[in-house]
Formats: C-alpha cells, sequence, structure tokens
C-alpha cells in the first residue's frame, strides 16, 4: 500500500501488512532514521506502534512522518 504524507518531509510510506501485523514499511526518498522506524516496526501490531508514534510531532508541525505513519498503517488496513 502506498500513502502520500501530508505536512512532512517523506513524500510517500510504502506499506506491506498480515492482517494486523507489519511486515515491510519503507519511507520514500528518506534514509536514517525513518529507516530505523521500518525496521523497528516490522512484526509488530499496527495497535501497538499506533500507540507509541500516534500524536508525535516534528518542530512546528502538527505531525511528523512517524504520525503520518500510523495513518499510512490504518489506511492499508482498511484496504485490505
Amino acid at each position: 500500500y502506498t500513502y502520500r504524507t501530508k505536512d512532512v518531509c517523506s513524500r510517500e510510506i510504502h506499506v506491506d501488512l498480515d492482517g494486523d501485523t507489519i511486515k515491510h514499511v519503507d519511507f520514500a526518498a528518506l534514509d536514517g532514521n525513518l529507516k530505523a522506524i521500518g525496521k523497528l516496526v516490522n512484526g509488530k501490531n499496527i495497535d501497538d506502534v499506533a500507540a507509541v508514534l500516534e500524536g508525535n510531532t516534528c518542530g512546528r508541525r502538527s505531525t511528523s512522518c512517524a504520525d503520518q505513519l500510523v495513518r499510512a498503517l490504518r489506511e492499508a488496513r482498511q484496504a485490505q
């Protein structure tokens, strides 16, 4: 599933799920810490990840790449 982000540096998040379990996450066009987040969430339940990352902000923005990941995971689950 490809999610188009809003108000963050990464433009897309690619999500692969198996039911409610995250198989793979890839943030398009960014590296470093976001690559690490993708590795950390693999094999985790969507709701467990959401409980930790939802609402996280970046600077003055009302969202962050981590918050956008939660939105992407929820949309991907709905699209299954």
